[in-house]
C-alpha cells in the first residue's frame, strides 16, 4: 500500500538522516526509503518499492525473520549487527535497528547503518592476507625462476665461446640478448626476494627525521612544480624500528605520488602533503594497541584506476607505463614488518595512503 500524501511529507525530515531507513507494511512490502537508503543500496526507491527484504539481499530471510517477530510485538525495537549478502555486489557490513510502530499501514521501520569498524577490521584482514599470500607467491616463484635462468644464461654464454669465428660477429647479437635480458630478470627476482632476505636493523627511529629526508629526495628529483607540505605532530614518541625500511616503503609512497602528479607538475599545482598524527585504540591485524603511529601521505593527482585499486599491494601491478609493480608491494611488507598496515583511499584529485605502526 503506498503511502498517502500527507504521511509522506511527515517522512521528510528523515531525508535528512545519514542513516538509512526503510518502512514495511504488513506483508514485509518496502513502501518508503529515505535518500541514504538509495545510497546505500545503490538503487532508487523506484526500483525496489513494493520489494521484500528476501527480494532485496540474498539473505534477507534473517531480516525478514526479525521483521516476523516486530510484526508480532516481540519486542520495541531491537539492534543487531548483520552481513547483508547482494547478487555480484559487495556484502554491506550493518548495524541494524529494527522498531515496531504502533500503524497499521507502516507497523515496521528498519534502520540500516554501515559499520565503519567491522568495514576497516574487514579490509585490514583482506590486507594482511594478501600481503601473506604475496610473500609465499613471490618466494616461490622467484626460486623457480632463478634456477632455470642460470642455466639459460650460462647455455648463452657457452654457445657464444663455441661459435666459429666467422659466424661470431652476426650471431654474437642474439646470445648478449639472451644474456642480458637472463641478467634483467635475475635482477627482477633479487628484488623480489631482497626484503625477505634482508635482517632488520632496529634502533630508534623518529618518524619526522624520516619524512624530511623522504622529502628532500622528492625535492631533488621534482624541483619545480610540486609543493610539499608537512603537518606533523611533534609529540609524536620514538619507537623501535629499521629506520632504513620505513625510508625506502615512504619513498616508494611518495615517488608513485609524485609521478602521478606529472600534468599537475607541469602546471605548477602539485601538492604531496606528508601528515602525522597519533591514532588511539587501534586494532591491526586482530591486535588491539592503545597508541599507533597514523601516517598520511596525501597527493592531489588523478587517482589510481578503479580497476587496479583493490590490487595495488600485488607484486608487479602498476598504474603507470613501464612501472615494475613492486614499490607499494615492498613497502606494505616493510611496514608489516613493523607490525603495521598501509591502507589507501583514492579518488581523483586525492589518493590517501595510510600508514598504521603501534607506539610504545
Amino acid at each position: 500500500m503506498p503511502i498517502k500524501t500527507a504521511e509522506a511529507k511527515a517522512l521528510d525530515g528523515l531525508d535528512l538522516l545519514a542513516s538509512a531507513v526503510l518502512l514495511l507494511d504488513k506483508d514485509g512490502r518496502i513502501v518508503y526509503a529515505n535518500a541514504a537508503a538509495e545510497n546505500l543500496l545503490e538503487s532508487s526507491f523506484k526500483l525496489f518499492a513494493q520489494q521484500t527484504l528476501t527480494d532485496l539481499f540474498l539473505n534477507g530471510e534473517q531480516l525478514t525473520a526479525i521483521f516476523q517477530q516486530a510484526l508480532e510485538h516481540q519486542f520495541d525495537d531491537l539492534r543487531q549487527d548483520l552481513i547483508l549478502e547482494r547478487m555480484g555486489r559487495e556484502p554491506l557490513l550493518v548495524d541494524t535497528i529494527v522498531t515496531a510502530l504502533d500503524k497499521p499501514e507502516t507497523p515496521v521501520l528498519i534502520e540500516l547503518r554501515e559499520n565503519v569498524q567491522q568495514l576497516k577490521l574487514k579490509r585490514e584482514e583482506r590486507l594482511i592476507d594478501q600481503s601473506q599470500v604475496n610473500k609465499e607467491l613471490i618466494r616461490n616463484l622467484a626460486h623457480e625462476i632463478k634456477n632455470p635462468l642460470g642455466g639459460i644464461r650460462g647455455a648463452a654464454q657457452l654457445l657464444e665461446l663455441e661459435l666459429p669465428e666467422r659466424q661470431l660477429k652476426e650471431l654474437r647479437e642474439y646470445t648478449q640478448v639472451i644474456i642480458k635480458e637472463a641478467d634483467r630478470l635475475q635482477t627482477l627476482v633479487d628484488r623480489l626476494l631482497a626484503p625477505h632476505r634482508m635482517a632488520q636493523i632496529v634502533g630508534d627511529v623518529n618518524i619526522h627525521e624520516v619524512c624530511e629526508r623522504v622529502r628532500s629526495l622528492i625535492v631533488a628529483e621534482f624541483p619545480a612544480g610540486l609543493s610539499i607540505k608537512r603537518d606533523y605532530d611533534l609529540s609524536i614518541p620514538q619507537f623501535r624500528g629499521d629506520k632504513e625500511q620505513l625510508i625506502q616503503a615512504i619513498l616508494n609512497i611518495a615517488h608513485n605520488a609524485a609521478q602521478a602528479l606529472g600534468e599537475r607538475i607541469k602546471s605548477g599545482d602539485a601538492e604531496l602533503t606528508f601528515q602525522t598524527r597519533v591514532a588511539r585504540q587501534v586494532t591491526v591485524a586482530k591486535v588491539r594497541y592503545r597508541l599507533a603511529l597514523d601516517l598520511h601521505i596525501i597527493d592531489n593527482g588523478p587517482g589510481i584506476p578503479a580497476e587496479i585499486q583493490e590490487r595495488i599491494f600485488y607484486p608487479l601491478v602498476s598504474g603507470r607505463e613501464g612501472g615494475s609493480g613492486l614499490g607499494l608491494t615492498l613497502a606494505q611488507t616493510f611496514v608489516q614488518q613493523h607490525m603495521g598496515v598501509i591502507e589507501c583511499e583514492s579518488r581523483v584529485g586525492c589518493t590517501d595512503f595510510r600508514i598504521l605502526i603501534p607506539l610504545p
